[in-house]
């Protein structure tokens, strides 16, 4: 089976954007960070998502479940704001999927553990993931999403399916760093 192959397996909430042109894409800049990386599809599930807390929660869970989220706060938002707040779903998912594909650069594997690789302590994974998207074609409000997803995007302008991945992801980490930090 391809690595290709495999990410559709893995990810199959690349077959949620009807753009085939922009489902290609995305699944493009998930291949190419995993080489770039150095990683094989086979990791994504033994990744840890955050190397902040210590956690079972693999990148590829994490990924998926920011992904869910966005699409239960999207559908909430279109029932009750639909005239005020269109959101390209298309984009959103993208987006969503793409928010951490950059910590394939910024971990590496030393021996048996994952820790933050010398070009991680340069550049977080915002500003990584950004430049792999725009490099494989994605669109510059996608682009946006992933480069202000997390706290590098604090006080600059967010789209409103921007604000929905930043709050997507920080629900799904917050809850798990606080039962970590607690014991």
């Amino acid at each position: 089976m391809s690595d290709k192959s495999a990410l559709k397996e893995l990810l199959p909430e690349l077959d949620l954007i009807e753009d085939r042109g922009l489902r290609t894409k995305t699944l493009n800049v998930w291949a190419e960070a995993l080489k770039e990386g150095g990683w094989k599809v086979s990791d994504l599930k033994k990744i840890p998502f955050t190397l902040l807390i210590e956690t079972q929660v693999s990148l590829l869970d994490h990924t998926r479940a920011v992904t869910q989220t966005a699409l239960a706060i999207a559908e909430t938002l279109e029932d009750f704001y639909r005239d005020e707040l269109p959101i390209d779903l298309d984009a959103l998912i993208a987006g969503a999927l793409l928010h951490d594909v950059g910590k394939l650069l910024e971990y590496e594997r030393k021996g048996k553990k994952i820790v933050k690789a010398e070009f991680g302590k340069d550049l977080r994974h915002p500003f990584s993931g950004m430049a792999l998207a725009y490099k494989r074609g994605i669109p510059s409000s996608i682009c946006h999403m992933i480069a202000v997803h997390a706290k590098e995007g604090t006080g600059q302008r967010r789209s409103t399916e921007a604000f929905i991945i930043n709050h997507s992801d920080f629900v799904n980490f917050e809850p798990l760093k606080h039962k970590a930090l607690e014991g």
